[in-house]
């Protein structure tokens, strides 16, 4: 965190400055103060022009000093913001880099989190406690040098009271830390389940779980509340304990100072030595004692907020530390004028070493050929599509595109040869214009509009009151199902990738719709190679290959009637359809 104070270094120095200036004129009030009581205990007389003089000064020194700490709070925040803008941006560049592994082994809500609680836990810090902490830091060493210039062997209480509020000091924050960090990750816990159930509400509405669901949710924030609950009681004990062993040393201050006092005023050999003090000097010496001891209590009372700080910055940092997506190699080659050839021969893959998804699978797909992916649940079907689209890596054989291994290929090259419409549909809030040109946003209005009447979706649009520059809410939630799925497919039509993946798009459409992207299909793919994974295999009969997949393995291959010639699993699942 430190590094990012330093780079805005020039705040940062105006801010220290104002805190020297503040603190500075802080301790110059209990010396005036001091001052004014030596003034009136003179033997000859109160000497009234001092006195007032003295407090004139100490009041200006307290004034000047509340304003320095009014500004020195502004810039304070102008700090934060900027250091909290920095981190949040870059934690959002980090995760566009990471490799979708990781988004597959954490929960959406826990991510959003370290965007949103984490770094705002950070900027409360900055903002207030780092003040604090610059105060403190000043306060304190700025009071034991008057203290020391008042009284030499007064200090000597501190010697003992100071080393057993840093132990105890010390010792509990060791035993705090550890609680903070497990409170952070529970609250990232209930964020990424309350995220999770909030997204489904439907289908929570839909099956009546909402008791089932209230009760897991309930559980989850027992367990939250449990971590805040122990973190809090435990930093909670420091603050009454230092208190109560400052109130000691205040104590002390006090009587000590008195009886020196009293016996400097009646004994001469002591008035010639070390332990000589005034009236107006203990004064001082407890003031400055009072501001010693404040900023101690201060940093014990605001552990808790600096530790559960840290536990945040903890896990900011752990997201800006994980490895992003390997780079491309050195001789990473472009792909330009992509043919659309791909082949898979013998590639092996498991997302851990323990199980392997997919085992010896070839494929081989010809440049406007469509590929079409069958198979049970979990058979590997995706994972296809992952490895085409260098989401993973094989860990064995090779595929090729356009007879160059994936391997070697620029991602980002690699990427743009594809277009992906799949059966989770992803719209952004905008225009539902904004959305379809996503998919190229150098194509014209015309191309546009071509795209959406190819996925029959342009007499939908026709209809609203706002045509193209309809508003989607939040992933469209304002329109149906379908017509999301014909949006998202428009999009994909107006692509120029030469290869073109279909997840399950056209499961969210009726029959009659279904049959009319199949006709406009045909027309926009044309030569272009595409990749169906379908379970309603009535979209899928004529697709030039079909590969029926089964436990990560392709058990047959061949078109339509080949497969049902053969008699085999794809027949059964055909007849399972359509008997």
């Amino acid at each position: 965190m430190s590094r990012y104070v330093l780079e805005q270094w020039p705040l940062f120095i105006v801010a220290l400055l104002l805190t020297l200036g503040s603190n500075q004129l802080s301790l110059l009030g209990p010396r005036y103060s001091g001052a004014a009581i030596d003034a009136i205990e003179m033997e000859s007389g109160v000497d009234f022009s001092t006195v007032w003089e003295n407090i004139g000064r100490m009041l200006g020194c307290y004034l000047i000093s509340a304003l320095l700490a009014y500004v020195l709070s502004v810039v304070m925040i102008r700090l934060s913001q900027r250091i909290i803008y920095k981190m949040r941006k870059q934690v959002f560049e980090k995760l566009m880099t990471l490799p979708v592994n990781f988004f597959d082994t954490h929960a959406t809500g826990d991510i959003i989190s370290h965007l949103s609680y984490d770094i705002d836990t950070i900027n409360s810090t900055l903002s207030h406690d780092l003040v604090q902490i610059l105060t403190s830091a000043y306060t304190v060493v700025g009071s034991l040098l008057f203290m020391w210039k008042i009284s030499k062997p007064m200090i000597l209480i501190f010697a003992l009271t100071v080393p057993v509020s840093l132990l105890f000091t010390r010792y509990r924050s060791r035993k705090v830390r550890p609680l903070f960090r497990r409170r952070a990750k529970k609250y990232g816990e209930l964020n990424g389940f309350a995220e999770e159930m909030l997204t489904g509400s439907r289908t929570i509405s839909a099956y009546g779980r909402q008791d089932v669901i209230a009760a897991r949710f309930n559980k989850i924030n027992d367990e939250a509340m449990d971590a805040f609950y122990k973190a809090e009681y435990n930093a909670a004990l420091l603050y009454p304990t230092i208190n109560f062993i400052n109130n000691i040393s205040l104590t002390l201050v006090a009587v000590i100072g008195g009886i020196l006092y009293m016996f400097s005023q009646n004994s001469t050999i002591l008035a010639t030595s070390a332990f000589f003090i005034t009236l107006g000097g203990v004064a001082q010496f407890v003031q400055y004692s009072r501001k010693f001891a404040g900023p101690i209590n201060e940093f014990s009372n605001i552990l808790h907020e600096i530790q559960s700080a840290f536990s945040a910055a903890e896990r900011v940092f752990a997201i800006l530390d994980e490895e992003p997506e390997k780079v491309d190699a050195e001789d990473a080659r472009d792909l330009k004028e992509v043919k659309g050839d791909v082949c898979l021969q013998n590639v092996t893959f498991g997302y851990t070493a323990d199980k392997t998804v997919l085992k010896n699978v070839s494929v081989n797909a010809k440049k406007g050929q469509t590929v079409a992916i069958v198979g049970p649940t979990g058979a590997g079907k995706t994972t296809i599509i992952n490895l085409l689209m260098r989401f993973y890596d094989h860990q064995s054989g090779e595929i090729r595109i356009d007879g160059i291994p994936s391997i070697s290929i620029k991602r980002a090259d690699l990427r743009l040869a594809f277009n992906m419409v799949l059966q989770d549909t992803w719209l952004f809030y905008g225009s539902i214009y904004d959305n379809i040109v996503y998919g190229r946003e150098q194509a014209s209005a015309e191309e546009v509009y071509a795209a959406a009447k190819a996925a029959k979706i342009d007499a939908y649009i026709q209809r609203l009151p706002n045509g193209y520059d309809t508003v989607l809410s939040d992933d469209g939630v304002n329109i149906s199902k379908g017509q999301k799925q014909l949006i998202t497919i428009a999009r994909a039509f107006l692509s120029n990738a030469p290869i073109l993946i279909l997840d399950e798009a056209t499961s969210n459409v009726d029959s009659r719709t279904e049959i009319q992207i199949q006709h406009a299909m045909t027309a926009l793919m044309e030569n272009k190679t595409c990749f169906v994974i379908a379970h309603r295999l009535s979209t899928i009969q004529n697709a030039d290959t079909i590969l029926v997949v089964k436990d990560g393995t392709i058990i047959e291959q061949g078109n339509h009637d080949e497969l049902i010639r053969q008699g085999g699993f794809y027949y059964s699942l055909y007849h399972s359809q359509f008997r």
